[in-house]
């Protein structure tokens, strides 16, 4: 898994490299457009432009949601990925703490009409995911959603299947949604699948 100083050097060929993987239709990143463009949509279609955004990167959603005149708050580990998205969204607030250990207590202090996380918390176990998502869930205004785009399965089978058709470029060190086993957590939890790897996932207020 990669640490805050991966992701800092790795940070200024990210979209690049995200581009590549969805335009071949090859894990992890397949779907990884329709993904984004399903969230920003289904945003745009709420009333409410508060968003916060966990584990941001440079920007690549949110930015999109910015100039749609969205208020922007996010954290992400990476002094760099920050660096970047804060040039791109001048007036959003981004700070810096790893979601591993909770959200940081400044974002804590308001409510959102959409929370969203895009390939970040898989880097969580799948009990990390529950606590955190739970302590997510009591920041969303009325009518809010938690939307989780990401590499996700509908089964286990579904993943298995994945994992061995992808052999050795499968990343054991990230830990991947499952859909079913987690609507045991949130049972209002709905699932969009939009690629072989990849779908949305939703947690409404």
């Amino acid at each position: 898994m990669l640490g805050s100083k991966g992701f800092d050097l790795w940070a200024d060929g990210y979209d690049r490299s995200v581009g590549l993987s969805d335009e071949d239709g090859t894990y992890p990143f397949a779907g990884y457009r329709d993904v984004l463009n399903e969230i920003y949509s289904r945003i745009l279609n709420c009333k409410g432009r508060d968003v916060l955004d966990i584990g941001f990167g440079t920007g690549t959603l949110t930015v999109k949601l910015y100039e749609q005149g969205c208020r922007i708050f996010g954290q992400d580990f990476s002094p760099r990925m920050i660096e970047l998205a804060q040039a791109r969204m001048p007036q959003a607030q981004l700070l810096q703490g790893d979601f591993a250990n909770g959200l940081v207590p400044a974002l804590m202090q308001r409510q959102y009409d959409a929370i969203v996380a895009t390939y970040a918390l898989h880097h969580l176990t799948d009990r990390q995911k529950i606590t955190f998502l739970q302590e997510l869930r009591p920041l969303l205004k009325e009518g809010g959603c938690i939307y989780i785009g990401d590499v996700a399965f509908i089964n286990r089978t579904e993943l298995e299947a994945c994992r061995c058709e992808c052999g050795d470029e499968w990343d054991e060190d990230e830990i991947y949604f499952v859909y079913e086993e987690l609507k045991a957590a949130f049972p209002e939890m709905t699932f969009e699948k939009l690629s072989h790897c990849a779908g949305l996932l939703m947690i409404p207020a």
